[in-house]
């Protein structure tokens, strides 16, 4: 599998363009991008950051652009050399793997739209299933390079197509991983998760990210989509996220935010959070955009979990409990009260939140009620239908 385009310079370019972030990591990100473009002779990819994102950190050098243009051309014209031999000698696979080559060198030097427009003409040549999912593969990591969402997920369900025509097992595997990842940039947590999870044990997709980083979106990915129980089952006694804790000190946080969840340590929880925002959350680009969300997402569900135990309890005890003043935990609960995400009443003059959870008799009367009307409903099409069958016979 290609690894084109180096998806960790998107990264680089992510936080050079978040210039509220450390000094230090700014500059490690600006050493990394302009050895790579220059090692790499990233013309394309140098002209991207100077026009079109104005990125002030690599400054622009004429002649050195030039001369990676010319060195472009020469790669370039040896590929060309090679599809034309073998399309005299009427090698039809020689020929689509010299586009798949063409297509997968202005990805690699960061030219979105003729990187796209070769790899879909070599798709058209290629015959083989796999070798078509390996090109749409390439065409999604050059949409994720660039942040194209939508055609990421337009791709995405080409592959998908492909897959079940006969998709092998490792395509399989690395599809989870893809759709993983494309989940979580557009806040679908709760597909991510299950994705991401179900892909750890399996992991191959090296192109798009590391083993210990898609650890790391999995349980981010869990800690706001599962409850308590499968949270335990699924992250914390994961034998994957355990073989991580004692290697990989950036996984430390999540496993203290999860940890202290499950096991109702608010407090500890609330810290845990923050150092994720700071650590995770805000310096990555698939998930900077949804920092905010996560953040409030996760205090609700901590407020959630502590007062399902509870009918009534104070607000000063509350606060305590997640270690922030009364005025906070006020305001706070206020902003999810209104919209219903949490089911209590403050009482101010008091200072006791009351608990309005639905009685789950009446719960299950409305389930019930729901399902009926929906069976109803099937069976009416079903007989619409079987109506319309003998009508047709009659005639």
């Amino acid at each position: 599998m290609s690894s084109v385009p180096d998806l960790s310079l998107a990264q680089d370019i992510f936080l050079l363009r978040t210039p509220t972030l450390p000094p230090a990591l700014l500059e490690e990100s600006q050493k990394r991008l302009i050895t790579a473009i220059e090692n790499g002779n990233k013309a394309p990819l140098y002209y991207y950051l100077h026009t079109s994102l104005d990125l002030t950190q690599i400054p622009w050098d004429e002649e050195k652009y030039k001369a990676m243009v010319a060195k472009n051309s020469e790669h370039l014209q040896a590929l060309e050399k090679t599809i034309a031999e073998a399309e005299e000698a009427g090698g039809e696979m020689e020929v689509a793997e010299g586009w798949i080559k063409v297509g997968e060198f202005w990805a690699g030097v960061g030219d979105k739209e003729k990187a796209t427009f070769t790899l879909r003409k070599a798709y058209d040549l290629t015959p083989g299933l796999g070798s078509k999912i390996d090109i749409l593969f390439t065409i999604i990591r050059v949409g994720m390079f660039f942040d194209d969402k939508s055609a990421v997920g337009r791709e995405l369900e080409n592959v998908k197509v492909l897959i079940d025509r006969g998709g092998d097992w490792d395509r399989r595997n690395r599809l989870k991983t893809y759709d993983g990842l494309y989940s979580l940039s557009i806040r679908k947590f709760s597909e991510a998760a299950d994705l991401l999870l179900d892909s750890l044990s399996t992991f191959t997709s090296t192109e798009l990210c590391t083993y210990e980083e898609v650890v790391q979106y999995a349980m981010l990915a869990a800690g706001v989509a599962l409850g308590r129980v499968p949270l335990k089952t699924k992250v914390i006694d994961s034998p994957e996220v355990l073989s991580l804790l004692s290697t990989t000190p950036s996984i430390e946080p999540l496993a203290t935010m999860t940890n202290s969840l499950y096991l109702c340590d608010y407090a500890s929880f609330f810290k845990a959070l923050v150092e994720v925002d700071e650590s995770h959350l805000k310096v990555n680009r698939y998930l900077a955009p949804h920092a905010k969300y996560y953040v409030k997402e996760m205090r609700r569900k901590g407020y959630s979990q502590l007062l399902e135990s509870y009918r009534a309890l104070s607000l000063k005890s509350m606060a305590e409990a997640f270690g922030v003043s009364v005025e906070f935990l006020d305001n706070d609960l206020s902003k999810f009260i209104p919209q219903k995400k949490i089911n209590c009443v403050i009482d101010r003059v008091n200072g006791i939140i009351e608990t309005n959870r639905p009685d789950n008799k009446n719960a299950q009367y409305q389930l019930f009620i729901k399902q009926g009307d929906l069976l109803l409903t099937r069976l009416q099409k079903y007989g619409t239908a079987v109506r319309m069958s003998g009508s047709e016979r009659v005639a």
